[in-house]
């Protein structure tokens, strides 16, 4: 089986590649730029993704590249739909010009469930989404275009909702890795305290490499045009995410709350239901909370003596 990776230098994307490795796929790795290892291939180029398309004949597209920060989404709307949802359309295309049955997997987000209120504690993919930013907009819209090539085409398109991932690798700007990139600064001497804002919000977590043993699986087993959510099905506390990270730490840690930080919560539960993803691959999570929060404190521990 061959797969071909957008975005595979990211932190699902890297993850992804050696997961699939490690089963006997032989991966095609795209991104911008082009390395000793790595093809490159601009989502906004229909004329580059077809003819990376036609040299390398993937039997699976497994599409990591787009624009992430649901904060850069409100600055910059317009480049936010470029990537994720013009992107999709691109690769859709040219799959589509190619060869239309190549599997097609689009990555969306839980975030396209958008204010759940007491819906948040069990998250079915039936329940209606309704996206209220415009990172979330531009994942929704790609799903719905997802679904249209599938109905009107039929090609073989299978949508994910990744629900919360941490792991090693992770970047700042998500629960666990600043909470764990603040103690390993603060155990390097680099900080005085750690900031934080709310933590009485509670979130579903999945290990990266979970999630992408999910993603393998429904390359290999999801049924087409259907749309699973990856999630652990298990919440926990911001505040007690926080406390284990802190029983990690090699000293004393000390906590300040930043009222800048502070953003109150519409859903303060928000738990996905991973039954279909299970009933249709076998998947389930081998993973714990603590695997996740050990892995993230030691990258981020080698990171902070990198800098």
């Amino acid at each position: 089986m061959k797969a071909l990776i957008t975005g595979s230098s990211g932190f699902i994307g890297s993850h992804l590649t050696a997961e699939l490795e490690e089963n006997g796929y032989e991966v095609v790795r795209c991104d911008l730029k082009a390395t000793e290892n790595t093809v490159a291939m601009d989502i906004l180029n229909l004329e580059m993704i077809q003819h990376v398309l036609e040299k390398y004949q993937p039997d699976v597209i497994i599409n990591m590249a787009g624009q992430a920060n649901v904060g850069l989404s409100w600055k910059k709307p317009q480049l936010t739909v470029q990537l994720n949802t013009v992107g999709l359309i691109n690769i859709l295309e040219a799959v589509r010009a190619v060869n239309p049955k190549i599997r097609v997997i689009a990555v969306g987000s839980s975030d396209e469930y958008g204010s759940l209120e007491e819906r948040g504690a069990n998250v079915t993919e039936d329940i209606p989404v309704k996206p209220i930013t415009p990172y979330a907009i531009s994942k929704q819209a790609q799903e719905l275009f997802a679904q249209l090539y599938v109905r009107s085409y039929g090609m073989d398109i299978c949508m994910i909702r990744l629900f919360n991932l941490g792991g090693p690798g992770q970047a700042k700007g998500y629960m666990i890795s600043d909470f764990a990139s603040g103690i390993a600064e603060v155990e390097a001497g680099k900080k005085e305290f750690m900031s934080v804002g709310n933590l009485e919000s509670a979130r579903d977590f999945t290990h990266v490499d979970d999630a992408c043993r999910a993603v393998r699986l429904i390359a290999e087993k999801g049924q087409r045009g259907e749309v699973y959510n990856i999630s652990s099905g298990v919440t926990h506390k911001a505040q007690e995410v926080l406390d284990r990270l802190i029983e990690l730490a090699n000293v004393p840690i000390e906590v300040r709350q930043d009222t800048k930080r502070m953003r109150p919560s519409d859903t303060p539960v928000v738990c996905g239901n991973h039954n279909k993803l299970t009933n249709h691959t076998g998947w389930l999570p081998q993973k714990s909370l603590s695997d996740i929060l050990e892995d993230s404190l030691e990258y981020w521990r080698n990171q902070a003596f990198k800098l």
